[in-house]
């Protein structure tokens, strides 16, 4: 048993708002209200490259809407809280101004091919998809093959082109403290992964967590 999830034996002895399945809809209803506030941030840019924000983030919304219940989902407050801070720093993002038009192509193509990576990982997750720390089934193929986490690298390369096509001081705050709490997150959920034996058999055969090479 690790720190990073309570046995899922106690679970009927929790508050009716502090069980799993609650706090899966809470979360559901809370990326769907910060969904609805960008959508009206793009709404209002004079950025032509602002609707790039919604490709990542709709996907985001969506597959939070459909995805499984499960009970194998950390209860811990730190895990959440790094969960939410990871996803929510995407969807407060303000669109900002290209600070260097001639890398304009760059983000463009980063921010595309970003999307391309998370979209192909969530279509191997389906309804597996979550935001906190959860066994939703294990999934080994696709672009799982080559990272364990391809749609959080997916993010990295969106979270990189926005930050060219789309500049501001307060972007790259929001990144900061978004990666910082990605990473964390990242530890957490093969924290709770980890018990899985099918789980703990991968993570030996696929060294990578995120970016080959780095990390």
């Amino acid at each position: 048993m690790t720190a990073s999830a309570k046995p899922i034996e106690t679970v009927a002895a929790l508050p009716f708002w502090c069980r799993p399945r609650v706090m899966d809809r809470i979360e559901q209803v809370a990326i769907v209200v910060l969904w609805i506030f960008l959508v009206q941030r793009v709404e209002i840019s004079g950025n032509p490259y602002a609707p790039l924000l919604l490709l990542s983030e709709t996907a985001v919304a969506i597959f939070t809407l459909i995805r499984r219940p499960t009970d194998k989902l950390s209860m811990e407050l730190g895990d959440w809280l790094l969960a939410i801070t990871a996803t929510c720093a995407g969807l407060l993002i303000i669109p900002g101004v290209t600070l260097v038009p001639a890398l304009a192509p760059l983000g463009v193509f980063l921010a595309i091919g970003g999307n391309l990576v998370q979209a192909w990982a969530k279509l191997i997750l389906r309804r597996s998809f979550g935001v906190a720390p959860a066994n939703r089934g294990i999934k080994l193929t696709g672009p799982y093959r080559f990272v364990r986490h391809p749609m959080y690298a997916g993010y990295l390369f969106v979270h990189l082109g926005v930050l060219i096509l789309m500049f501001s001081p307060i972007n790259v705050v929001i990144y900061a403290i978004g990666w910082w709490a990605q990473i964390l997150r990242i530890l957490a959920e093969e924290r709770l992964l980890s018990r899985d034996a099918e789980y703990a058999a991968y993570m030996a055969r696929v060294r990578w967590r995120l970016v080959p090479g780095l990390f």
